[in-house]
């Protein structure tokens, strides 16, 4: 598919206020979502994506009632929740197969009007996917450079061609190309913090995969409507494991290592900067006889493994880093680029949505696309995102205590706390974490029907403002047109 060049011209000054041409670098959740709702704006964009066609692996995504106004802005509510199981409890289990205790957070139907839900990231991946124009998804593309100033970004890809545009937007995740093109700049001009310089931690490995069809007398709980986390600890191995019941009779599963200093050393060797297989078939010998809870209690991971295509296998390192700098001139990050969580809060799939909703809103909004202008508009999407971003690390990594080793003290500890925590004080929390619903400004809204209303956002409250500006201008605009009556053998004149 040839490339289309976009963008102003660089020798000149543009002060006009036309829509700005997008580059999304990453055809992941955040770019395609943010693309989809580009497309509902009508503003024009265009996604290149390094990897020459679509191979989306990894295990089940848990989507908190926070995306509920987002999808059905966008259209795909239905479709949604006819390939998603609803789910609102995490179920902890020892090696014996018996069920410590649970979490029950149903509560957050109520509060919000919308359903926590799990399905295949898969899935997830292609309901999205379909929202965006296949003419606007350039794949192949892997970025090598770009340029940025006044009149434009400029961006080449490595197999020689190139792209020009007014605004470059970095989803391409936890190795983003396009941060270290940026940080590589704003550290020669001594503008780049400390803590952006350094590698990305990490402190688990993980592996997943997504079965086919399975029996349903064998794999019992297949055959209920709602799902649930199930988690199981070892007494005395460094993994916990979960799985999940998704649709169609299929399950989704993983299995995460917890590294200590000596094995951070040997998996660093070969750490991966996507989902990928390499390494994920001697993991899972490693796993496959860990005990999972239901069918005639004799279950094991294996189980699940012998039945997942080998395409649907991956392996790969949990990073976690909130960076601090998230925008420069006319680039901007979004999801994993600029915040990559552990998976065990289960909030990274929502947080890129939640991320892409604030831009888009922000973009919508723009008077011009002159740098002073992107920059207050990428400060202000930083300023709302980067706090919820750090509060959804926080909630991450004590998850990941949560789910941790059974002899650990620390996880040991956190456990406890869960266990014995007061309702009123869970209710406290469930209420924190389901407020953020965030909704875009440029399509119609959709009503609260939850007991407690989202929290007031910035990104939607003041570009509400411009949209609602822009329509009062239009309808005035509209309203002065008068039309002549027409004369003997003429015709009538709109002035």
């Amino acid at each position: 598919m040839p490339i289309i060049l976009h963008g102003p011209d660089p020798s000149v000054y543009d002060t006009s206020n036309r829509k700005p041409h997008v580059v999304i670098i990453g055809a992941g959740l955040a770019g395609l979502t943010l693309a989809a709702l580009l497309h509902k704006a009508d503003i024009p964009f265009d996604i290149f994506e390094k990897s020459p066609e679509t191979r989306n692996v990894g295990s089940a995504v848990y989507l908190a009632p926070n995306v509920g106004p987002l999808f059905t802005q966008l259209g795909i509510m239905d479709d949604y929740l006819a390939k998603s199981k609803r789910c609102s409890t995490i179920r902890l289990f020892n090696e014996h197969r018996e069920q410590d205790f649970a979490l029950d957070f149903s509560l957050t139907h109520e509060l919000s009007g919308f359903e926590g839900r799990l399905l295949p990231r898969k899935v997830l991946y292609e309901i999205i996917l379909g929202q965006v124009p296949d003419e606007r998804i350039h794949r192949g593309k892997r970025m090598s450079w770009m340029t940025q100033g006044e009149n434009g970004v400029h961006v080449k890809f490595t197999d020689g061609t190139e792209c020009e545009g007014d605004i470059l937007v970095g989803a391409d995740g936890a190795y983003s190309a396009v941060r270290k093109c940026l940080y590589e700049r704003l550290k020669k001009d001594n503008n780049l913090p400390a803590a952006d310089a350094k590698d990305l931690p990490f402190s688990c490995v993980c592996v997943a995969g997504y079965t086919d069809t399975l029996d349903v007398e064998k794999f019992s709980f297949l055959k209920d409507e709602e799902s649930s986390v199930t988690n199981t600890r070892s007494f005395d191995k460094p993994y916990s494991w979960n799985v999940f019941a998704v649709k169609d009779n299929k399950m989704c599963w993983s299995s995460t290592l917890y590294l200590d200093e000596e094995t951070a050393k040997y998996h660093n060797n070969f750490r991966t900067t996507d989902w990928g297989e390499g390494g994920a078939e001697g993991m899972c010998n490693d796993v496959r006889n860990f005990p999972i809870s239901g069918g005639d209690g004799t279950l094991t991971l294996g189980d699940l493994i012998d039945k997942t295509p080998k395409d649907q296998i991956a392996k790969v390192m949990l990073e976690e880093k909130v960076f601090d700098t998230w925008h420069h001139c006319r680039t901007v990050l979004i999801g994993d680029a600029c915040h990559k969580l552990h998976p065990a809060g289960g909030q990274g799939a929502t947080t890129a949505f939640q991320d892409a909703v604030a831009l888009a809103n922000w973009i919508n909004a723009l008077p011009t696309t002159q740098v002073k202008d992107l920059e207050n508009a990428f400060k202000s999407y930083r300023d709302e995102r980067h706090p919820a971003a750090l509060a959804a690390e926080a909630h991450a990594k004590n998850m990941c205590k949560f789910y941790g080793k059974a002899n650990d003290r620390s996880a040991s500890v956190t456990r406890f706390i869960f266990k014995n925590m007061p309702y009123w004080l869970w209710t406290v929390i469930m209420r924190k974490h389901i407020g953020c619903r965030p909704q875009a400004s440029f399509l119609p809204p959709v009503p609260n029907t939850g007991t407690i209303p989202p929290v007031d956002l910035p990104s939607y409250r003041e570009t509400l403002k411009v949209v609602k500006a822009r329509e009062a201008a239009e309808a005035e605009k509209i309203a002065q047109i008068k039309v002549i009556p027409a004369t003997a053998g003429g015709d009538a004149v709109a002035v």
